[in-house]
């Protein structure tokens, strides 16, 4: 591709097609990883037989090692230099299938001991190690993924645009999951068929997707790319000198704070609607896909109404409208009680208009952070703030995942009997338990994501103002 062409292609505003593709490439994540947040703390009690202390830790201790694995992937997209296929790109094309298989294992029960002692002890590890791997895989497609945004576009509306197509098929996938669940779950008795048929389903969806984001976005990376390395960079710092400029970046850290807390108040709150669906209001297992369905149904479509209701009132006023009216949701469900199922899915329903403001607003703001970083340094470094990101999205996942398992065994839960058929009358303790991790907890996780959200600095015109900078200085370089 030639210069001309190269300035042509950046050029144009983005088309369907290519914001098409984009947003396919969050299918697959969204698929696996909402599957995860929904099932995997009660595939874990229900179907593996682990207690459920046992099971929040399995996913803790993929976070910690996510620690480093993230900034650490992150860095290296950054370096990556491939003529054919760019610095992010080449991670995807090698991590799809590999991402797929490693997730599918997370979802079968191996029988390694007739002891159930020394079986739980061994099906402790064998999650952990595939747990640990998937997650490389989950690390190594979806941070490269993200950090394309501001390559794609740097006009600040489109990348909301572009975030909206991103996450309608973030949350189409979540819905998508979630039918494939209920048919599933509806068709095949067995528990352990259940989520083994499941996760083939969600495993070859998952990957094709991730191809169709590769191939349909490589023009547009490509001319990005080649425009870059024509810019002289300074020379890169070593990789901890990275980690202090990144958080000496202050609206980076309001960023991610919001991030943190709003993520934290979604996996909290998904991880325990099962067990609330089942034991607190006394519903089949067959209806929980149906709640979840109104939440990120919900969500899906209210991610159009805030994109473009952003662009008149702006992000912070979009987080505010959205998470007052998850927090009034929360509080209900605190209070809910069996046979109000109307009130429940009326609950729900409000939920998922929060929930798609969670999505939505913060990515949205790690581009501008990144302008500032290079407005200050000199370079572009996506990958790194990306990393980290994508760090407290696992991190939320996890904590929320674990702070939910320990509550419920240290108020009682009873996990299930691999092999057993139904499920275990539950102590008012345990139902206590669930029904606050399903209203007060989330709460707080939401005042606190509004309160740094009040104090976040970039505005619209403090973000045009950084675009002017950079492009003076890039028109002085290149003169």
């Amino acid at each position: 591709m030639n210069d001309s062409a190269q300035n042509g292609t950046l050029s144009r505003k983005l088309d369907f097609k290519t914001k098409l593709a984009y947003g396919a490439g969050d299918l697959g994540p969204a698929i696996t990883a909402n599957i995860s947040i929904f099932f995997l703390l009660v595939f874990f009690t229900n179907v593996a037989g682990l207690p459920p202390g046992i099971a929040g830790s399995v996913l803790l201790i993929g976070k910690i090692w996510d620690a480093v694995n993230d900034p650490f992937v992150g860095t290296l997209t950054d370096k990556t230099k491939s003529r054919r296929w760019g610095r992010r790109l080449p991670w995807m094309l090698y991590g799809a299938i590999p991402f797929g298989i490693f997730f599918f294992l997370q979802w079968i029960v191996p029988q390694f001991s007739s002891d159930r002692s020394t079986n739980i002890s061994a099906l402790f590890w064998y999650y952990v190690v595939i747990g640990l791997i998937s997650q490389v895989f989950y690390t190594v497609v979806n941070l490269p993924y993200t950090a394309m945004t501001p390559e794609l576009t740097q006009d600040y509306d489109e990348r909301t645009s572009l975030n909206s197509f991103r996450f309608t098929f973030s949350i189409g996938g979540s819905i998508l999951s979630l039918i494939l669940a209920q048919i599933v779950f509806s068709q095949i008795a067995d528990r352990q068929q259940q989520y083994f048929v499941l996760a083939v389903i969600c495993t070859v969806i998952s990957v094709v997707s991730l191809y169709w984001c590769i191939f349909g976005v490589r023009d547009r990376i490509l001319a990005f790319e080649a425009k870059r390395i024509q810019i002289p960079e300074p020379p890169s710092l070593p990789f901890f000198e990275q980690l202090k400029i990144v958080f000496t970046n202050r609206p980076f850290l309001f960023v991610i704070g919001i991030y943190l807390f709003s993520w934290l108040g979604v996996q909290i709150t998904a991880s325990i609607i099962p067990y609330f669906v089942t034991n607190c209001m006394g519903l089949k297992e067959a209806d929980v896909p149906t709640v979840m369905i109104a939440v990120q149904g919900t969500a899906l479509v209210m991610l159009f109404v805030w994109s473009n209701l952003s662009k008149k009132i702006g992000k912070k006023l979009v987080y505010f409208l959205g998470m007052s009216l998850w927090i009034i949701a929360a509080a209900g469900l605190f209070f809910l009680q069996p046979g109000q199922l109307v009130l429940m899915y009326v609950m729900a329903i409000m939920a998922g208009v929060g929930v798609s403001t969670a999505y939505l607003v913060p990515w949205s703001m790690i581009p501008d952070v990144i302008e500032l970083d290079e407005l200050q340094t000199g370079q572009r470094r996506e990958g790194i703030f990306y990393g980290f990101m994508v760090l407290l999205q696992k991190f939320g996942l996890a904590f929320g995942l674990f702070l939910v398992g320990n509550a419920l065994q240290s108020a009682g839960f009873k996990e299930a009997v691999v092999g057993q058929t139904t499920l275990p009358i539950q102590p008012e303790s345990a139902l206590t338990a669930i029904r606050f991790a399903v209203g007060p907890i989330p709460t707080v996780c939401l005042i606190c994501g509004l309160v740094l959200t009040y104090f976040y600095p970039i505005t619209r015109e403090m973000h045009a103002e950084i675009l002017l900078k950079l492009k003076a200085r890039r028109e002085t370089i290149e003169s």
